[in-house]
């Protein structure tokens, strides 16, 4: 949740840290736009949390003003699949 709704830049010592994901909430859920989100979601997340997590997939939904985002991921410490869901 935290490497999802940090703003790249706002972490001092961790400026790459973090996704735009935030400024999705008001932006109208063009496929090209929700593509390149799920993009941005899976890169940053193998960025931050590889050691930790291998994530399967990445869906992404904007309606009426909510950031629905739904990630599958394998824990690499127990092989056990995952799904977080974050609403904003």
């Amino acid at each position: 949740e935290q490497v999802l709704f940090t703003m790249p830049g706002e972490r001092v010592n961790l400026p790459d840290f973090g996704t735009a994901v935030s400024q999705l909430i008001f932006s109208p859920g063009q496929p090209e736009l929700v593509s390149a989100t799920q993009f941005l979601i899976q890169g940053a997340l193998q960025q931050w949390l590889g050691s930790l997590i291998q994530v399967q997939a990445v869906q992404v939904a904007v309606e009426d003003a909510t950031l629905n985002v739904t990630i599958h991921y394998v824990q690499k410490q127990t092989q056990q699949l995952q799904i977080a869901r974050f609403t904003r």
